[in-house]
């Protein structure tokens, strides 16, 4: 899996590519909590390049939205594709994270003008 990181002055940008499973998962948790400690306002998963995720990886999703509340962070998750996204749906994730198609989209439901 990689991981690249954009920052802006209103909002941070994790891009994921590989699959998040078990050993990978490790990895997002340790840029998570880089996004943690910084208080980013406003993060942004882009999943398109993630073609697998498995429960270590959705637990660490919700870790980490758990954890950002605190703050009153906000957070989304664009570009899944569609069997991945058909697990955020199996375990209802799509109700508890926003979930957009694109960037554009996850920063209006979120509320962020660019």
């Amino acid at each position: 899996m990689t991981i690249e990181k954009m920052s802006t002055p209103c909002f941070t940008v994790l891009r994921l590519a590989g699959e998040i499973d078990l050993h990978s998962s490790e990895q997002m948790r340790a840029s998570l909590k880089s996004c943690l400690d910084e208080l980013a306002a406003v993060l942004l998963l882009d999943f398109k390049g993630v073609r697998y995720i498995d429960s270590s990886g959705l637990a660490t999703l919700i870790e980490y939205f758990r954890e950002s509340s605190k703050f009153h962070g906000k957070f989304a998750i664009f570009g899944l594709e569609r069997k991945v996204a058909a697990l955020f749906e199996l375990v209802r994730l799509d109700q508890l994270f926003v979930i957009a198609k694109d960037e554009a989209e996850a920063l209006a439901r979120l509320g962020v003008s660019q």
